[in-house]
């Protein structure tokens, strides 16, 4: 029976669930923010808690495919169990990057000498990272399953486990916060990975039907998945535009510790950042529609693109109401609880990077044609434009031009953001 016609109504029905699960993984950044700006020495907390993510996300950077992948694999008995196996290893490997992290010699090594964080910054970024290490792991393992339920075409469920990841982490940040006795930058990472390992186990109670219609399926694997060699060839291209991509972040960090401004640069960039990434959100989550939806020969490639065009519109006109009108000082000041000296501070750098979630959108098309061509090797590519454009612009910016440090990263990421698209830009073509 031939698959119906792909419209633009379909497509939105299939990205929607999948929205609202990155659209409510994206209030996270806020609600700790701005919950953490309301508790004790807020500055120092903030700055602390920007850090251990940051720090975290490099952890985190070799799994965040396994989504990707398991949509675009997981078809059968065997190469499912060749993805779990595989997840499983990936997962202990990134817990024992941040225990070796954690270690007070290598921990004060990296606070201290390279991102030069104040000593009340440091044993405060320390105790959040720890607080953090469940984290990584929990978001692979819940990764594979959510990829198993796309491509089952459960991308409702999905959003169901967000909806207690919301939960658990609500009510761990809220429970910690009244105690009244936690530093702020704890209280974030405790309800963090307290959401993630809740998503985590609903994801693998979700997806136990698709896994047992998989385990019945006994064909012969094919493609990427016919072997170990196969999927970590497919793979390691993702993996490392994820560890390149998100490997940015502390390097970010270092040039804006000794930037002029670097207090109140770290302060803010945490809380522009995570208002940023509720409009990026919406696009990140339409790689793994487009990955579901091409077609093995990419035969939906015209409306999948048209809609990511529209999609990016509208994204970039959405944060440009809050960034260039006064509703940026009702969203730092009343929203995400920061000072008038603080939330005048956010407003350059979030106009700046006003554009970055119309990009996303495109890259998550352009990212998505690659995965089902198989030629990965191209998306890594895309990456190391863009993150040489951010260290370039961040050298040239900060370290010869003395500009403001969170607007000189903000400068960074728009133009390293471009460069991706650019190298990218042949998969546009019909």
């Amino acid at each position: 029976m031939a698959e119906p016609q792909l419209t633009q109504t379909r497509i939105l029905r299939f990205w929607l669930p999948l929205a609202a699960t990155w659209l409510m993984m994206a209030v996270e950044g806020p609600f700790l923010a701005a919950l953490i700006a309301r508790l004790a020495e807020p500055t120092y907390n903030l700055a602390a808690y920007g850090v251990a993510y940051s720090l975290a996300l490099i952890a985190e950077a070799p799994v965040i495919m396994l989504m990707s992948a398991a949509t675009a694999l997981a078809r059968n008995r065997r190469s499912y169990l060749r993805l779990r196996r595989f997840t499983h290893i990936l997962s202990g490997a990134v817990t024992l990057v941040i225990l070796v992290t954690l270690l007070p010699p290598v921990f004060d090594r990296l606070a201290s000498d390279l991102i030069g964080l104040p000593p009340e910054v440091a044993y405060r970024t320390h105790v959040a990272l720890l607080l953090l290490l469940p984290w990584p792991a929990a978001i692979g393992l819940r990764r594979l399953y959510q990829g198993v339920l796309i491509r089952a075409k459960l991308t409702r469920w999905v959003a169901y486990g967000t909806i207690l990841r919301l939960g658990g982490m609500t009510v761990t940040g809220a429970l910690l916060a009244l105690d009244g006795r936690v530093e702020g930058a704890w209280v974030g990472a405790a309800a963090l990975s307290a959401g993630v390992c809740a998503e985590c186990a609903a994801a693998a109670l979700m997806a136990r039907r698709p896994v047992r219609e998989l385990m019945r399926d006994d064909a012969a694997p094919s493609g990427a998945s016919a072997s170990y060699r196969g999927l970590l060839g497919f793979y390691y291209p993702l993996a490392l535009t994820s560890l390149i991509g998100l490997g940015v972040h502390p390097v970010v960090t270092f040039f804006v510790g000794n930037s002029r401004a670097p207090l109140e640069s770290l302060a803010v960039l945490p809380v522009v950042f995570s208002l940023v990434f509720i409009f990026r959100s919406l696009g990140l989550a339409y790689q793994e529609v487009a990955v579901a939806l091409l077609g093995d020969a990419g035969e939906n490639r015209l409306p999948l693109r048209r809609f990511a065009l529209g999609l990016g519109a509208a994204l970039v006109a959405g944060i440009s109401v809050i960034a260039w009108t006064p509703l940026a000082g009702l969203w730092f000041r009343v929203v995400s609880g920061l000072s008038p000296e603080l939330a005048a501070f956010a407003i350059a750098p979030t106009r700046i990077l006003a554009l970055i979630p119309g990009l996303t959108a495109l890259l998550s098309f352009q990212r998505a044609v690659h995965v089902v061509r198989g030629t990965t090797g191209a998306i890594t590519g895309a990456t190391v434009i863009e993150v040489v454009g951010v260290v370039a612009v961040l050298w040239l910016a900060i370290g010869r031009l003395d500009a403001v440090g969170a607007v000189g990263a903000a400068a960074a990421l728009l133009i390293g953001r471009f460069g991706a698209n650019l190298f990218l830009a042949p998969s546009l073509k019909a």
